[in-house]
């Protein structure tokens, strides 16, 4: 089952081409895939267990689900700098980016180390991927400081006018991400996205007035009350 050319060929007899169809209604570069959910390769993932060779393996295939399942299956342990900057390269749709930053790079000891040089890069999925990755480190580290995530805001701020779309949504998640931390963190990101949302430019303007929706929701604010065992704060404001 561990044969990188046995799990390929589960996955194209387990494909369908009415959810691939689907897939690609959601902006996914089908160009690669076989149709098979995200839900299904985590069940095979569990049957494999880790396993960092097979990760390559996948990956070099060249299938978009299998790159998801290689994603899910290596051990973030052994992952190494090089290899995710080869991987980073390859992301070629949203879904891809996102799942691996979030199953296997954001566990990695390297997560922080590529967010500067990766948010800085033309490339566009380059750039989501740093976006992603402070996303995911927003929610995963949670005993970390605030003031570890106040540099991401200026990256936020100068990437705000970048309209690709697989860009401007990663921005706007890192930011709504950093304001849902905790109360503090809150009051750092709520300017941002007040400044933001009066921005002469569409795109930082559709990023500011989006995270502000979110931010001042009465949703959010009580679970960062309750967090934080606080009634109230100047981020209410």
């Amino acid at each position: 089952m561990n044969e990188a050319r046995e799990i390929l060929e589960e996955i194209k007899a387990n494909g369908d081409e009415h959810n691939r169809a689907g897939m690609a209604r959601f902006g996914i570069n089908v160009n690669n895939a076989y149709g098979v959910p995200v839900t299904w390769l985590r069940e095979l993932a569990k049957r494999i267990g880790r396993d960092h060779e097979l990760a390559l393996a996948l990956w070099d295939s060249g299938v978009h689900e299998a790159r998801i399942l290689a994603s899910i299956v290596d051990d973030p342990q052994k992952v190494t700098l090089h290899q995710m900057e080869r991987w980073v390269m390859d992301f070629d749709s949203w879904d891809v980016c996102d799942q691996c930053c979030n199953n296997l790079f954001g566990r990695t000891g390297f997560a922080r180390e590529v967010i500067g040089p990766w948010c800085e890069r033309e490339e566009e999925f380059v750039r989501r991927a740093g976006f992603v990755m402070i996303a995911v480190l927003s929610v995963k580290e949670k005993k970390a400081a605030c003031d570890s995530f106040q540099p991401y805001l200026s990256m936020i701020e100068r990437h705000s006018h970048d309209k690709r779309n697989n860009v401007k949504k990663a921005v706007n998640w890192a930011l709504r991400q950093i304001g849902k931390r905790d109360l503090d963190c809150h009051a750092l990101a709520l300017p941002l996205a007040l400044m933001l949302s009066q921005s002469d430019d569409p795109t930082a303007r559709w990023i500011g007035k989006d995270a502000v929706r979110e931010l001042r929701s009465e949703k959010i604010l009580n679970r960062l009350r309750e967090r934080s065992g606080k009634k109230g704060t100047r981020s209410d404001h």
